[in-house]
């Protein structure tokens, strides 16, 4: 099974190519520039160098969200327009879910966190268990206090990673009770690795979707849907 991967949810851009247990090639860049001008040049280069026919790829996965609404959307129209060209399906991989498969075989609680600002994270509780991921807490925005609430009350160690550590470390420092640590630079943001590893044990289980069916999962509204419903309201 060959899977196309594409990671744009967050400040992370990432492609991958895996091939049964091989991971043919992999392109991650965390510098500066709008996914609009990487993904695809990313994608043409992985392409390039592994003399790959993308008409003989299985399926096409994505990170489907939450995450960055504009990041979303990139990766959502990248994806459906690939599934649309080459008449391959799609599978719709949780953002959250894929960064905590960067911690295989971890025997500590998996907690990713990616920046939703307001002090509000994309979050999850995962761990390992016989080499299968599992879910204590499915993804889903909250308060970093709330989530570190919820991980002191489970009295295990925690491994922290993604985008939000970094913001939201200081406070971590205060509010968890039980030990915890870093995941390393190696394995601490989105790899589209990690998505395509996902998507494979999706596809097994029959989890695809057509190219028109797929949609990204925002999870909340953006800022600009607040701000107008806030508005509408204050107007009434």
């Amino acid at each position: 099974m060959k899977i196309l991967a594409l990671d744009s949810s967050g400040l992370v851009a990432s492609v991958a190519i895996v091939s049964d247990d091989t991971l043919l090639a992999e392109y991650t860049v965390n510098y500066k520039k709008t996914h609009s001008q990487t993904l695809l040049p990313m994608l043409d280069e992985v392409a390039k160098m592994i003399e790959l026919d993308l008409n003989s790829v299985d399926a096409i996965a994505v990170a489907a969200g939450p995450g960055s609404f504009t990041g979303l959307r990139i990766g959502s129209a990248t994806a459906k327009g690939l599934g649309l060209a080459l008449g391959k399906p799609l599978v719709h991989i949780p953002t959250v879910d894929a960064l905590a498969c960067n911690l295989y075989g971890c025997g500590s609680l998996i907690c990713p966190l990616m920046d939703a600002r307001r002090s509000q994270v994309y979050t999850g509780i995962y761990t390992f268990e016989d080499g299968e991921l599992r879910i204590i807490k499915e993804q889903s925005p909250m308060a970093v206090e709330q989530i570190a609430e919820e991980l002191n009350a489970l009295g295990r160690e925690v491994v922290f990673l993604g985008d939000g550590v970094p913001v939201y470390r200081e406070m971590l420092s205060t509010l968890m009770k039980v030990p915890y640590r870093y995941a390393p630079a190696n394995m601490n943001r989105q790899r589209a690795a990690s998505v395509a590893v996902l998507a494979q044990q999706y596809v097994k289980a029959g989890k695809t979707e057509t190219a028109a069916e797929h949609a990204p999962d925002y999870l909340r509204l953006s800022q600009a849907e607040r701000e107008r419903a806030k508005a509408q309201k204050e107007e009434r």
